[in-house]
C-alpha cells in the first residue's frame, strides 16, 4: 500500500466528526467506513482516522491488508508528517490513517504525544475527518471525541450497551467541564462530582454549576457555556425493531433530565445479513449492496448529519 500524495489546496470548512461507543462490538468501525464512503461519493474530500489507539481494525473494514504504515509511525518520529502515513483505500476521495499496532504503547500516549496527534489530525487538508474510536472511557478516547464538530455516540439496542454509551457522554461531559476550568478548587469540585455518592450532594452537572458558583461565579458561567453547547448525536445501530428505535429517544432524554446537555438523535442503522456477511468477506457493505437496508440507513444519516436535517431533539 503506497502513501497518498497530501493535499494542498486551503479546506476553510473542514469538520473533524468521531464515532465512539462505551463498549466494543457495536459497529464504530464498520459506521466509520460506511459514512465516510459515502461522504466521498457524495464529493467531499475524506480522510478516516482509526483512532481506537493499540486495537485498530478499520482498515480490515475496508478490505484493505495491513497497513505498511500507521499512525504508530508518526508519533514514534519514524515519519515527519501525519500525511506521509496517508493511504488510498481504494475507493475515489477516500483516505486513511491506521491505527497504532503497538498495543501498550499506543494505547498509553503521553499528553504531549497525543497533543501532536490531534493537532496534525486538525491541520489534514480535507473536507471531513472521521475519527473512529476505542471502546470505553479513556482520557485519549474521551480527548479524541471532545475535538469534534460532530461528535457520534454508537449504541446498539442492549442494556449493556445503552448503559455504557450513556456513562461515555457523561464521562465526556466531565472532562469537557474540567479541560475549561481555570482553578484548582473547581476542578476539585469536578472530580467529586463524578462519585454519585459524593458527601457534597453532587448528582448533576446542573448540581455541580450551583456548587462552583459559591466558589467562582465566573467559572460556573464557563461552565453553563459548556453544557449549552455540549451536543452529542446517538446513532442506534442493529435495530430489528420499531422498539428498537427508541433508545435512541430515551437516551437523548435522559441526557436532558440527569445531565442538563440537549443531545441529539441522528439516526438508525437496520440489523442487516449483508453487513456481516462482507465482513466475513473483507468488503465493505454499502460499496457492494448499497441498495441493502442497512446501506440505505447510512445514506440517510449521512445526508442528514450534512443538513442537519435528520437530527431530533427531545421536545
Amino acid at each position: 500500500m503506497t502513501a497518498a500524495v497530501p493535499l494542498t489546496s486551503p479546506r476553510p470548512e473542514r469538520q473533524i466528526w468521531c464515532i465512539g461507543g462505551g463498549k466494543g462490538g457495536i459497529g464504530k468501525s464498520l459506521l466509520t467506513a460506511a459514512l465516510g464512503w459515502h461522504l466521498a461519493r457524495s464529493g467531499k474530500r475524506v480522510v478516516l482516522v482509526d483512532a481506537d489507539l493499540g486495537g485498530a481494525n478499520l482498515h480490515t473494514c475496508l478490505g484493505m491488508a495491513n497497513p505498511s504504515v500507521n499512525l504508530g509511525d508518526f508519533i514514534r518520529h519514524r515519519v515527519n508528517h501525519i500525511e506521509d502515513v496517508l493511504l488510498e483505500t481504494g475507493y475515489p476521495g477516500l483516505g486513511l490513517i491506521s491505527g497504532a499496532s503497538d498495543i501498550l504503547y499506543a494505547a498509553n500516549l503521553k499528553y504531549a504525544q497525543k497533543l501532536r496527534v490531534i493537532n496534525r489530525i486538525r491541520g489534514l487538508d480535507v473536507d471531513v475527518i472521521l475519527l473512529d474510536l476505542g471502546a470505553g472511557n479513556a482520557y485519549n478516547t474521551l480527548d479524541f471525541f471532545l475535538i469534534s464538530d460532530v461528535s457520534l455516540l454508537a449504541v446498539v439496542p442492549e442494556p449493556t450497551s445503552i448503559e455504557n454509551g450513556y456513562r461515555f457522554i457523561k464521562s465526556a461531559l466531565y472532562r469537557r467541564l474540567k479541560n475549561v476550568a481555570t482553578s484548582d478548587a473547581v476542578r476539585d469540585l469536578i472530580d467529586a462530582a463524578l462519585d454519585q455518592k459524593n458527601a457534597l450532594g453532587i448528582r448533576t452537572p446542573p448540581d455541580l454549576i450551583l456548587a462552583v458558583e459559591g466558589e467562582s461565579p465566573e467559572e460556573a458561567e464557563a461552565l453553563r457555556r459548556e453544557l449549552a453547547v455540549f451536543r452529542p448525536r446517538f446513532v442506534v445501530n442493529q435495530v430489528r425493531t420499531t422498539a428498537d428505535i427508541s433508545v435512541g429517544h430515551q437516551l437523548v432524554t435522559a441526557c436532558w433530565r440527569h445531565l442538563g446537555i440537549r443531545a441529539l438523535f441522528a439516526g438508525f442503522v437496520d440489523y442487516d445479513d449483508h453487513v456481516w456477511q462482507g465482513v466475513r468477506q473483507r468488503r465493505l457493505f454499502v460499496a457492494d449492496a448499497p441498495q441493502c437496508p442497512a446501506a440505505q440507513r447510512v445514506a440517510q444519516l449521512a445526508r442528514g448529519l450534512l443538513r442537519d436535517e435528520s437530527l431530533t431533539l427531545p421536545w
